[in-house]
């Protein structure tokens, strides 16, 4: 039997055997239509809770970035129906990825019963993020001296970075709350994806960046999707210091890692994994180390699917960090690793630039939970590492290079124990090779260095071109009262 074809009718062709089963495929559809109609899947069963304190606050009241009470940073919890099935699940999240429905083709709402804090799917906010490919890198394993190596590649979300997802669920919390504007601090990945999610969902992106440590590659996505764009003169740390001081005067809703409903939508990533591995849990998942908000939904989506049924054990959380910027990894090898050590960061790998984490203690609860790992990586392994993703037909980003550099650098000197290359083991990269194309040309002719300036100037011209749309970027100093002008007059006109 082939297809379901009667032997004795192998000489039909696969037209006859579509037309003469047409009944059948119709009914199929039919059924198929019938279970996703039943299964609409959408709920608000979310609370807010400190992860220190333990106070509980409503999903949908004002914005909350950290705990009244205490100041420490924030969680989205649920009460999970007691007769959750996950082989029923796993099943219709199957199934939904059939229908032609954007919820459903999202991989983040396809998964929705797993971040229920919508109740409503007009509210949803989606460019069919997720959905990205589990690739094989031989080349990268011979490498790092493994017989097997996956990567699991997010540079293929819409704006080309892992934060689509995270914004996805975050813009869409910002429709629930009737916000009109939103902001970040960034070093290009998370603008980028907030100035075209919130454009699509009809709101203003506002976007503080520091001035001359953005690649242009991702300042043009933030331009281009027309965001207010606002360059500082200061680092990440210090953007996103002013931003969480005058974004809740202006009534604006800040959507960086702080903001827990990011993290909703970052870790639906785990259960798209699992999927693909056919549910078998991984041994190690290892991923860049910067704002940490990405390990903190890997721990987060572990600790959840675990408690639920889905899977039995947990991977081994490892955090990479390059060696200029890595609070975590002084943290976890000095005499008191549950405080974070800030540093003044420096590496040519910007996403990861930033010297204190936000989400540093829900990243070292998700290490320590997994029994996982932090280490660090110098510019050199970042870059050589990166070549070497390229080899394997891939690219990505600096800032994803870490963790195949990492990976080496532990499979050779181990972590607290020998490294056991019998691991199943999956590398996560998180931005597309053309975020830094100048880093990725630079290294080639031979012209990269830790440290170098460059300049851009036109030497002739002729035909200009009018920038009828244009939409150029705001330079302002590290100034509170400067920046509340600036964002007050575009909240005005808007």
């Amino acid at each position: 039997m082939t297809l379901g074809v009667d032997s004795g009718k192998f000489n039909q062709t696969p037209f006859d055997f579509m037309a003469n089963n047409s009944n059948r495929q119709i009914n199929i559809l039919e059924e198929t239509e019938k279970i996703l109609l039943a299964n609409p899947g959408f709920s608000n069963i979310a609370y807010i809770e400190c992860i220190a304190c333990k106070s509980k606050f409503p999903a949908n009241s004002n914005p909350l970035y950290n705990c009244p009470k205490c100041n420490d940073i924030l969680d989205v919890k649920y009460k999970f129906p007691k007769d959750l099935n996950p082989q029923e699940l796993k099943a219709l999240w199957k199934l939904r990825r059939t229908s032609i429905k954007p919820e459903d083709r999202s991989g983040v709402w396809r998964f929705r019963e797993i971040i229920p804090f919508c109740d409503n799917p007009k509210n949803v906010v989606t460019m069919n993020e997720g959905n990205t490919p589990l690739l094989d890198a031989p080349t990268c394993a011979r490498y790092v001296g493994l017989p097997k190596l996956l990567v699991k590649h997010q540079g293929f979300d819409p704006t080309g970075s892992f934060k689509d997802p995270g914004m996805s669920s975050a813009i869409t919390q910002a429709k629930i709350l009737g916000a009109k504007a939103v902001a970040c601090s960034s070093t290009g990945n998370t603008s980028a994806s907030e100035a075209a999610y919130a454009r699509r969902a009809g709101m203003l992106p506002i976007v503080l960046i520091p001035e001359g440590q953005i690649s242009f590659g991702k300042l043009s996505q933030s331009l281009d999707y027309g965001a207010l764009t606002i360059q500082i003169y200061g680092d990440f740390d210090k953007a996103m210091d002013l931003i969480m001081k005058v974004a809740p005067l202006l009534n604006v809703y800040v959507v960086n890692s702080i903001n827990p409903f990011r993290i909703e939508g970052q870790k639906t990533m785990v259960l798209e994994l699992l999927e693909q591995l056919d549910w078998q849990v991984p041994d190690r998942i290892v991923v860049p180390g910067g704002n940490l908000g990405h390990a903190s939904s890997i721990g987060k989506a572990l600790r959840e699917l675990k408690s639920l049924g889905f899977i039995k054990k947990l991977p081994k959380i490892t955090v990479v960090q390059a060696k200029g910027a890595n609070p975590l990894y002084k943290a976890v090898t000095s005499k008191h690793p549950d405080n974070l050590i800030a540093v003044h960061a420096q590496t040519l790998a910007t996403a990861i630039k930033i010297g204190n984490p936000i989400s540093w203690k829900k990243a070292m609860d998700g290490i320590k939970t997994t029994d996982g790992w932090v280490t660090q990586v110098t510019e050199q392994e970042i870059a050589d590492a990166k070549a070497i993703i390229g080899r394997d037909g891939i690219g990505c980003e600096p800032a994803s290079a870490v963790t195949v550099a990492g990976l080496k650098k532990i499979v050779k000197e181990g972590t607290d124990v020998a490294f056991d290359k019998n691991e199943t083991v999956v590398a996560i990269l998180t931005g597309h090779i053309l975020k830094d194309p100048d880093y990725t040309v630079r290294y080639h002719r031979g012209e990269l260095y830790e440290e170098f300036v460059t300049q851009t100037q036109v030497i002739h011209k002729a035909g200009p071109i009018k920038s009828n749309f244009a939409n150029k970027p705001i330079f302002v100093e590290a100034d509170e009262e400067k920046l509340k002008q600036i964002i007050s007059n575009a909240l005005k006109t808007y």
